[in-house]
């Protein structure tokens, strides 16, 4: 386990929450649709659904296979240039400290206000989820706010373009209250939407936190996944190409819970509910493989190294 040592507490930025208040906001679910580099929308499981995914077992905008072949050649395209090994070739050998800043999104009352040893201990979750992986994240930024609306994730676009630190290689957390546990954009977005980039995280996944089965941490994990370049083990269903990374076997569907032995493809290999791009729950979580390594070593020379 790979555990972060270095804390540094940033002076918090306050704004006040009444002096940004809005009326009329369109539902979360309607905002979305608008909302520029978001890859990845995790719904937090309600009593009757437990899944990562909740009961529709989407958490994100379909990626199509004529969109993941585009993405594949862009990214190929990106690797030449730099003289790097494609997608389909072998690692690229990268080995990154990734500087981690989180955003505290408190309500006018005080909600959502985590404390820093959780801050701390996601910071451990995340190294140890990774420790077979090239990456490792070390914490340079606390930022706390008093804004009810930011809270929401209202307005994320611009509280996001407002509190977003650090390159392309710096991974912004805003902890705040949706009905998602995750939102992750992915490092080809970074381009175009650079000023947004980063993961949305329900501040009760984290480990202390109140919502079961899902607050050990592995929601940071599995959209920090997303990320630096991942998909869900279960895109495009059981089809050859579905995630791109070849020792992670094909499923239909996400996981709920933590069912061993579960097989819903007949292409060969049992379904991957240990690994941090399922649905699964937190306790179930063990891996991410070589594959699933080599394609983010990929990802992080094309866009973000």
């Amino acid at each position: 386990m790979r555990l972060t040592q270095h804390l540094c507490l940033v002076a918090a930025t306050v704004v006040g929450a009444s002096a940004l208040s809005v009326v009329g906001l369109a539902a979360p679910a309607q905002a979305r649709v608008a909302d520029p580099g978001v890859s990845c929308l995790t719904p937090t499981p309600g009593p009757a659904a437990e899944a990562r995914g909740g009961a529709s077992g989407v958490d994100h905008a379909p990626v199509s296979a004529s969109e993941q072949r585009a993405i594949a050649r862009r990214t190929n395209g990106r690797l030449a240039a730099k003289g790097a090994p494609g997608v389909s070739g072998s690692s690229a050998a990268v080995a990154a400290s990734v500087p981690v800043y989180v955003h505290v999104m408190r309500d006018a009352a005080g909600n959502g206000d985590v404390t820093n040893r959780q801050i701390t201990r996601q910071i451990a979750v995340l190294n140890s989820d990774f420790s077979d992986t090239s990456y490792s994240f070390d914490l340079v930024g606390i930022d706390r706010y008093n804004n009810s609306t930011w809270h929401k994730d209202r307005q994320s676009a611009t509280y996001r373009a407002q509190t977003r630190k650090g390159g392309a290689d710096a991974l912004n957390i805003w902890l705040v209250d949706f009905k998602y546990l995750g939102i992750a954009t992915f490092p080809w977005d970074y381009a175009k939407h650079g000023e947004i980039d980063g993961i949305r995280v329900h501040y009760d996944s984290l480990p202390g936190g109140s919502i079961t089965n899902f607050n050990l941490g592995g929601t940071a994990t599995h959209e920090a996944g997303h990320w630096l370049g991942l998909y869900h083990t279960f895109q495009g269903g059981c089809t050859e190409l579905n995630d791109e990374v070849e020792d992670t076997p094909a499923q239909s569907s996400p996981t709920s819970g933590c069912p061993e032995g579960r097989d819903s493809c007949p292409l060969p290999g049992l379904d991957p509910i240990h690994n941090y791009m399922d649905y699964s729950w937190d306790s179930c979580y063990t891996e991410f493989t070589q594959g699933q390594d080599a394609r983010m070593d990929q990802m992080w020379a094309a866009y973000r190294g």
